[in-house]
C-alpha cells in the first residue's frame, strides 16, 4: 500500500510538471547545467572517429605558437609536457625545447619539420609524406601543435581579469591525420592582486589534456 501511494504522488507531481511548461523548462534546465557541469567540459573538443583505435606511445610537442606572448612559451611547454608525462600515458613525451634541440642536431629532420609546419599554417594541410619522415626520424608515434590564445591581464567593464587560453592539435605521425583538436580558455577576475597566469594555465592543460586521445 505504501508503494502505490508513493507511486501515485510521483505520477501527480510528474504530471503537475509537464502541466506547467515554465517549470517544465526550468528542471530540463537544471538537469542541463547539472550533467554539463558533471562532464566537466571545454569549449572545443573534436576527436577524429579513427582515435578509438590510436593509441601512441610516444609524443613531441612539435610547435608551439606564442602569438605574441613570449614569456608565455616557456611555461606552457613546461606545463604541458609536465602534464602528460604525469599522465604515463606514453612512454616518450618530447617538450617542444627538446624537440628544437633534435631540429638543430638533424638537419633533414629540420627541413621537414619546417616544411610541414609551414603548409601547416598557412594552408592548413597536414603533410602525410612530411609527417611520416618527422616521425620516423625523431621516433615518435604522435605530435602535439599547440597555440596560446590568450595570455594577459585586461579590464571588462569594472572588473580586472586575467585570461589565459590555448589550442591544442594532436596528428598522427604516421599519416598525417589529425586525432584531436581543442580549445580552451579560463578567465578569472581580481581587485588588487593579479593571479597567477601560470597557475591558470595549468588549469587550462588538465582541463583540456582529459579529452586527449591516448
Amino acid at each position: 500500500m505504501v508503494h502505490f501511494y508513493r507511486a501515485r504522488r510521483l505520477r501527480n507531481l510528474a504530471g503537475g510538471i509537464l502541466a506547467r511548461p515554465g517549470l517544465c523548462f526550468f528542471y530540463l534546465a537544471m538537469l542541463l547545467i547539472l550533467i554539463l557541469g558533471g562532464c566537466g567540459s571545454i569549449r572545443v573538443s573534436q576527436v577524429a572517429p579513427k582515435a578509438k583505435d590510436f593509441h601512441p606511445q610516444s609524443v613531441a610537442l612539435l610547435s608551439l605558437d606564442a602569438g605574441g606572448y613570449e614569456d608565455a612559451r616557456e611555461v606552457v611547454d613546461g606545463i604541458i609536457a609536465g602534464e602528460l608525462a604525469g599522465k604515463n600515458w606514453f612512454r616518450t613525451v618530447v617538450s617542444a625545447q627538446k624537440f628544437q634541440l633534435l631540429l638543430q642536431d638533424n638537419e633533414d629532420l629540420r627541413k621537414a619539420a619546417v616544411d610541414y609546419l609551414a603548409k601547416l599554417k598557412t594552408v592548413n594541410f597536414s603533410d602525410p609524406e612530411l609527417s611520416r619522415e618527422i616521425g620516423k626520424m625523431a621516433e615518435i608515434d604522435a605530435f602535439v601543435v599547440v597555440s596560446v590564445d590568450y595570455w594577459y591581464y585586461t579590464k571588462e567593464g569594472d572588473k580586472n581579469i586575467a585570461k589565459v587560453g590555448l589550442g591544442i592539435r594532436m596528428i598522427n605521425a604516421d599519416t598525417g591525420a589529425l586525432i584531436w583538436k581543442a580549445r580552451h580558455y579560463l578567465v578569472e577576475d581580481y581587485v588588487f592582486m593579479k593571479p597567477d597566469l601560470s597557475s591558470i594555465a595549468r588549469d587550462v592543460v588538465k582541463q583540456m589534456i582529459k579529452f586527449m586521445p591516448h
